[in-house]
């Protein structure tokens, strides 16, 4: 066994938890079918959103950690539920009016309002794959229609036929009476009207696996094989994984009381039921569920228009089984937090390694982060300057980091050109600048001082330190360091008594940037410049700044 593997088998990051637990399915012996199946579903009515992306990248993360574990073959099936009723139109098609002849017929049998595929559903599922292909997932598409009507599921079927009571009695237990009475696991699309129905069941007949059913006022039978019957949703979950074999499928919270429904169903059906793994739901800015239909919240879209995909695979990472606000404040953090754990993986052991979000987000070929300069610096640099454009920013990262380029910091140029963009989208029209008190205003005006000459800045630590009662040696005089300057920021914070010393750094921000909270002010000078933010600190004493 190699070391990385041993070390793998004892890792706690959330991952390797996962995997060892589907791992224990075959401790004798890989399954019958020659590999572990992973599976996530999609239901086709809408567009791919961000739980979409969470879901398959969490399950790809575990695929991962399994691969590193074992030598037992993985495959990644994306499930789509295509043959569901179309049960209203989409508020966000073109034409609208054009499907409402189609309720209640599935999606891959209603036409494309988009006119660029067979169908809404083909339409539906094109966008998936591609969304996925986008992103570099490794998965096997499969489509319900075309699983029901091949015969794939027919044996399924009619095992479902055979064990009837047993689902139905798994199904009723959960439904209130008047439901049940009405209730079936089998929809039968009409042979007609092409209609999905939820109709009850006059006869389910084992010997010819056959449904008969009333609808407007005739007697009608279909064979339950060939994609004339679908399985009404909690069913078809246990069934899926039945004929498919699922060793593992994960889905958010509002599945999780359906949990026993489904094992239950796979197992009467006569497959061992998967592990699963329930993740918490996204919260928009006020706390409430984030919902496609609703539209709140933030949409991969938007995430990619401000941020890379590697930070939304990182945000995902993190803490699954925990609510978190998705909302875009939180998008800087996420970027930066990502990068501070690509420059901390390639000084750790393979223990350390293992337990970082890198190492799950690049399958383990995790490459060098090339951000000289932190996103939400970017950010506030675009703030003073009121960036309208990347290559603005490029002028003050370039007396930072002189050796630094587009071409040599493609990763860095690209934030760049998201900071711009994030900036004026959403930090520009928030900004709110306010006068110093009488105290910000001195304090202010003798860090300017400071940052006129060695002279000055070495006398404010000589004070600060006086003050603090230390005979510490003064530190060298670097007026391109971030911890020099930070040092200087610090002293006059503390001459000016301060307290608690994080007012002075609030009153900083609020004065010159305009926010509430900022960088470290240190590094702050250091890249927007020193003679610059003398500049600045002599437009906010003057009023300019609020009069903006």
């Amino acid at each position: 066994m190699s070391d990385l593997r041993e070390t793998a088998l004892k890792s706690k990051a959330w991952p390797f938890e996962e995997a060892r637990k589907v791992l224990k399915r075959y401790a004798k012996g890989a399954p019958e079918k020659g590999f572990v199946l992973f599976e996530t579903g999609y239901g086709p009515s809408g567009l791919p959103h961000i739980g979409t992306f969470g879901e398959v990248a969490r399950t790809t993360m575990i695929k991962r950690a399994f691969e590193e574990i074992s030598d037992i073959p993985t495959k990644l099936v994306c499930f789509s539920d295509d043959l569901d009723g179309m049960r209203k139109v989409p508020g966000n098609v073109p034409n609208p009016e054009a499907l409402a002849d189609h309720l209640q017929r599935p999606l891959t049998a209603v036409p494309d309002p988009f006119g660029t595929h067979e169908s809404f559903g083909h339409h539906n599922n094109a966008m998936l794959r591609r969304f996925l292909d986008t992103f570099g997932f490794e998965y096997e598409f499969i489509s319900a229609a075309e699983f029901y009507g091949s015969g794939q599921f027919d044996a399924v079927l009619k095992r479902a036929v055979d064990k009837y009571d047993e689902v139905m009695a798994v199904m009723l237990k959960s439904l209130r009476e008047e439901r049940r009475q009405t209730y079936s696991i089998f929809l039968p699309i009409h042979p007609e009207s092409g209609r999905v129905l939820y109709v009850p069941m006059k006869k389910v007949c084992a010997e010819t696996y056959t449904i008969t059913f009333d609808d407007d006022g005739k007697e009608w039978t279909l064979p339950v094989t060939g994609g004339n019957v679908k399985l009404q949703w909690k069913p078809d979950f246990g069934a899926r994984w039945a004929a498919l074999g699922v060793d593992f499928e994960m889905y958010g919270k509002d599945h999780s009381t359906n949990t026993p429904i489904y094992d239950s169903i796979c197992r009467i059906l006569g497959h061992r039921a998967p592990d699963h793994f329930t993740y918490e739901l996204f919260l928009d800015a006020n706390g409430q569920k984030i919902s496609k239909t609703s539209g709140n919240g933030i949409s991969i879209d938007e995430w990619l228009t401000y941020a890379s995909s590697e930070s939304l695979s990182y945000f995902m990472y993190l803490k699954p089984k925990t609510a978190k606000r998705m909302h875009f404040d939180v998008i800087p953090k996420a970027v930066d937090e990502y990068h501070q754990q690509l420059r901390a993986y390639h000084g750790q052991d393979t223990k350390g390694q293992l337990n970082n979000p890198v190492w799950h987000i690049h399958g383990g070929d995790v490459p060098q982060s090339d951000m000289v300069v932190p996103f939400a610096m970017l950010l506030n640099i675009a703030s003073v300057s009121n960036a309208e454009d990347k290559e603005t920013l490029w002028g003050f990262i370039n007396k930072y980091a002189p050796d630094a380029t587009p071409e040599s910091n493609p990763t860095l140029d690209q934030a760049a050109g998201f900071a711009v963009a994030y900036f004026n989208d959403f930090v520009k029209p928030a900004k709110t600048f306010r006068l110093p008190t009488d105290q910000e205003r001195t304090a202010l005006s003798d860090l300017a001082e400071a940052l006129k000459s060695p002279e000055a800045a070495l006398a404010a630590i000589a004070k600060k330190n006086e003050i603090d009662g230390k005979d510490d040696a003064l530190p060298e005089v670097d007026f391109g360091s971030d911890d020099f300057l930070q040092s200087v920021v610090f002293a006059i914070g503390k001459i000016h008594g301060f307290d608690p010393l994080r007012a002075w750094f609030s009153a900083i921000y609020e004065v010159l940037l305009g926010a509430t909270q900022g960088p470290r002010f240190g590094g702050f000078i250091a890249l927007y410049g020193v003679d610059e933010t003398i500049a600045l600190i002599d437009s906010a004493l003057n009023g300019d700044l609020v009069s903006d």
